[in-house]
């Protein structure tokens, strides 16, 4: 009995080794933010060459969703997936000895493309592997990338206040995550091409997926999904919310130490939380799965608008504990929209352009993503950080509004 639930347990290789390698390119985007004061004095630069350059990281890793996705269509999910893998782990270890600025920036963008591979790539090859078991699937999946953001400012605490092994004490934390990419995506490559089955297995001949996309039109037939009123509405809606989210997270440390009473340690430890509660995604995962994605959307993206509200409305003179309540409400509602929004774009998109299709959309949702860090740097050293925190508010109410319309329009 313990042979056969040692077996049961090991068709779940392909989701944990999947997820880990999203939780370690979630756990290098997210050392950035927390590092942005320690990174300002090593290198003598403003907020704003810092959000520019996490822009230039997001938008690299915004224009490899859409190739990844193609290319994953044609020559398969496992090679594009551990490719990247490789390219984010050589960025990290590039960070690992004293150089000036500009290399900083390169390793960034070399850790955006490599990781820009993943979340497309991978919502595609899980739905595959698991395909009665998406949502929960997705859930998962999406825990485990979240939880690298709650990893990376702990160890951004912790390396910070030890003596570095490389150079500067943070440069540790790349030396580990750099190292770290490489073990995994070994593992990633030799265990799960053996949970697909021979026809979508990766391999040489393996051509299925590029006969498809050329009947079908080729680009053609990704561009004719933007012509369709429901999958164009929640573009709209993915939009929105990415350019809320990657421009809050970017500066949410700084702004909680700025524009609170709040201490530098403490605002870390309240940017932890709002990745802590992201275990949100295995229930609303699996709701997804049971009554439908609409009704999780609108709930999920409302939630958030109230934590962010909440968050703007109270900083002046709120303490830790409301301002903490806010920070964990806009968690709940982002996080819990993530694996939702995975989920409804598989049932709007045909399978024949699934990886194009889904790459094309995240191609414009970390777009819109890439470009808030430099709007929020920007904003917050000309009018400041609240009007900058605003127009995210803004942003995302405006996504709730326009969900709950297409909730309407469907029901």
């Amino acid at each position: 009995m313990v042979t056969a639930r040692l077996r049961g347990l090991g068709r779940f290789d392909a989701l944990v080794l999947t997820s880990l390698v999203w939780f370690l390119g979630k756990f290098l985007r997210y050392a950035f933010p927390p590092l942005f004061g320690t990174l300002g004095e090593t290198y003598g630069v403003s907020r704003a060459a810092l959000g520019t350059a996490f822009t230039a990281f997001m938008l690299v890793y915004a224009a490899m969703q859409f190739p990844s996705g193609v290319l994953a269509d044609r020559v398969g999910s496992v090679r594009v997936i551990a490719g990247g893998a490789l390219l984010a782990a050589g960025g990290a270890l590039a960070l690992t000895v004293d150089s000036p600025f500009v290399v900083l920036v390169a390793a960034m963008c070399c850790m955006g493309a490599g990781t820009g591979t993943y979340k497309t790539v991978a919502v595609e090859l899980l739905s595959r592997v698991y395909p009665d078991r998406t949502g929960r699937a997705l859930g998962v999946f999406d825990t485990f990338g979240t939880f690298g953001g709650v990893a990376a400012p702990a160890a951004v605490v912790l390396v910070t206040g030890l003596a570095g092994v490389v150079g500067a004490p943070w440069r540790t934390l790349f030396l580990a995550g750099g190292l770290a990419g490489l073990a995994v995506t070994v593992a990633f490559a030799v265990r799960v091409p053996r949970r697909l089955s021979d026809d979508e297995a990766d391999g040489p001949g393996d051509t299925s997926n590029e006969e498809d996309a050329t009947e079908s039109g080729g680009v053609r037939a990704y561009l004719a999904l933007f012509r369709r009123p429901r999958f164009a509405a929640f573009v709209t809606v993915t939009i929105l919310f990415s350019f809320a989210y990657n421009g809050t997270v970017a500066f949410l440390p700084l702004y909680l130490a700025d524009e609170t009473a709040l201490t530098a340690a403490t605002a870390n430890l309240l940017f932890s939380a709002l990745f802590v509660v992201s275990l949100v995604q295995l229930v609303t995962g699996e709701a997804s799965d049971r009554i439908g994605a609409t009704p999780v959307i609108v709930g999920t993206l409302g939630v958030a608008t109230a934590g962010l509200v909440g968050v703007l409305a109270l900083s002046a003179t709120a303490g830790p504990l409301v301002l903490g309540g806010c920070v964990v409400a806009l968690g709940l509602g982002a996080h819990g929209f993530r694996p939702v929004r995975g989920a409804y774009l598989l049932t709007i998109v045909p399978d024949d352009v699934a990886g194009g299709g889904l790459g094309a959309v995240r191609t414009l949702l970390m777009g819109a993503g890439a470009v808030a860090p430099a709007v929020v740097g920007v904003l917050s050293e000309t009018v400041g950080f609240r009007p900058a925190f605003a127009l995210l508010a803004a942003a995302l109410a405006g996504a709730t509004g326009l969900a709950a319309v297409l909730w309407l329009v469907e029901r």
